[in-house]
């Protein structure tokens, strides 16, 4: 990879939960001119449908819908996610190597006990990054300015919501080129609660839902630990 700085650095648990979490804000900021890369966790080995061969084929897939720079995966244990030195530390060479200034991480409370897990993960990661007796390599220690978690199958509250009424069919292209996962009626494999035919109605739901608390078409939702700044309310409509 020749790329050496990001403006954002998008997490996922497994292959899907960006474009599902925030698949339009990457889009939306693509078009800003923001340089975006993807980093998943795990493969989702452990998923229902599909292998991980399978997924990582759809994970090239949606990343390329997508426009971002990179799609890496970590391969840490599907399942089996742990808030361990030495996930963090995988997690610490991305951000020193990449600098992004924003990154995005999966829901801090969700129904996948590795969304939660993984939340913390790169919140603590992003944190340890700034270290400077935490010596990795060549590389200088960097820690991103604001780390934000999409949400995800679980209602919370946001504390800020993205305006993706303009990329949002690009958004759902890129969750449907995980196919394993979603309705498909000519699959065999088990149905799961995401594989139903009511599923992406949820997902447009809630982009409706959000979108609707702002006065848009469709949006996306985020959480943060810190305050939102800014001098200028006219920025925050």
């Amino acid at each position: 990879m020749s790329i050496s700085k990001l403006d954002i650095l998008a997490f996922g648990a497994h292959p899907d939960d960006v474009e599902l979490g925030c698949g339009g804000t990457i889009l939306s900021h693509i078009k800003m001119g923001k340089k975006i890369g993807i980093a998943d966790l795990t493969g989702g080995e452990l998923g229902t449908r599909g292998t991980a061969e399978i997924r990582e084929r759809e994970a090239d897939i949606a990343a390329g819908i997508l426009g971002v720079e990179f799609r890496i995966n970590l391969n840490l244990p599907d399942g089996f996610l742990e808030n361990s030195k030495e996930s963090k530390m995988e997690i610490v060479k991305l951000i020193r190597q990449y600098r992004p200034e924003i990154v995005l991480a999966t829901a801090t409370e969700d129904r996948h006990p590795d969304h939660g897990i993984a939340a913390q993960l790169v919140s603590d990661a992003c944190f340890i990054s700034g270290l400077r007796k935490v010596e990795i390599e060549s590389l200088e220690t960097w820690r991103p300015k604001a780390v934000y978690h999409y949400i995800q199958f679980k209602d919370i509250a946001p504390s800020v919501v993205v305006d993706i009424s303009d990329f949002y069919e690009q958004k759902m292209e890129a969750v449907k080129a995980h196919k394993s996962q979603f309705y498909d009626p000519d699959s065999k494999e088990p149905e799961t609660v995401i594989s139903s035919p009511e599923f992406l109605g949820f997902v447009e739901a809630k982009a409706i839902g959000f979108g609707k608390q702002i006065g848009v078409a469709y949006g996306e939702g985020f959480t943060t630990n810190r305050y939102i700044g800014t001098a200028n309310l006219f920025d925050l409509i």
